[in-house]
């Protein structure tokens, strides 16, 4: 049986936090992606100049770099508000930032981009002709929307939103620099402390392993789902 010197409970700790701040990514990224892919794809200069403006940036700046600068270069931000606030209108008023926060903004930020892209593609593979035939029978955009674009949209988005979470759950292990206890930074301080780094970090990889094999499986269901209706008729 493995010996893992008493770190056993906050390994299994670190573990529910790093599928906690994927999924809390996961989620930001989404909202961040389809509103981008809506301005990218809308008629306004501005609107399109802003989410080609956030892809360009977000996709030329490393991950890392990113995270350093919203935890760290963000508390400095904060600071600078706050005594402002304290110097003109003496509030007095103290902001720390969050590890857990930080990093759930920085990794959906960066993968905002990326989905944005996906869920561009996905739109643009729907049939022009079934939005306009939704539209001649009366439905108002909303209904069209949710009734013929967006499903057929994530039919073709699944494996582009399946590989982005996937990349996603693996960038979850950058967090560990600035300073949250997920179960990267458990690993590598048990490893320094026992010596065994080979022992924690294939039990960190086991469990990353789990998480994106039942994300796959998951992900293969979904995709069954909405390609109901578009299989061969045997």
């Amino acid at each position: 049986m493995i010996d893992l010197h008493g770190y056993g409970p906050r390994l299994a700790e670190g573990a529910l936090i790093t599928l906690e701040l994927a999924v809390l990514s996961l989620i930001l990224a989404v909202i961040l992606g389809l509103l981008t892919a809506s301005a990218k794809m809308s008629r306004s200069r501005l609107a399109h100049g802003i989410g080609t403006l956030y892809t360009t940036i977000i996709r030329g700046v490393p991950d890392l770099v990113l995270m350093m600068l919203l935890f760290f270069g963000g508390q400095i931000g904060i600071n600078q508000v706050t005594d402002t606030l304290y110097d003109q209108f003496g509030i007095d008023l103290f902001i720390n930032v969050n590890a857990f926060v930080a990093g759930v903004l920085t990794i959906g930020l960066i993968f905002g981009a990326y989905m944005g892209e996906t869920f561009r593609g996905a739109f643009l593979a729907v049939d022009s002709g079934q939005i306009e035939a939704g539209r001649a029978y009366g439905m108002s955009h909303w209904l069209v929307f949710r009734r013929i674009r967006f499903p057929q949209m994530m039919r073709h988005a699944i494996p582009g939103l399946s590989n982005n979470w996937m990349v996603l759950l693996k960038t979850t292990a950058l967090v560990s620099v600035i300073g949250l206890s997920d179960m990267v930074r458990v690993a590598s301080e048990a490893s320094k402390a026992t010596r065994e780094p080979f022992t924690f970090m294939i039990i960190v990889a086991a469990i990353y392993l789990l998480i994106a094999s039942v994300s796959e499986w998951g992900f293969a269901r979904l995709q069954k789902r909405y390609d109901v209706g578009y299989g061969e008729v045997k």
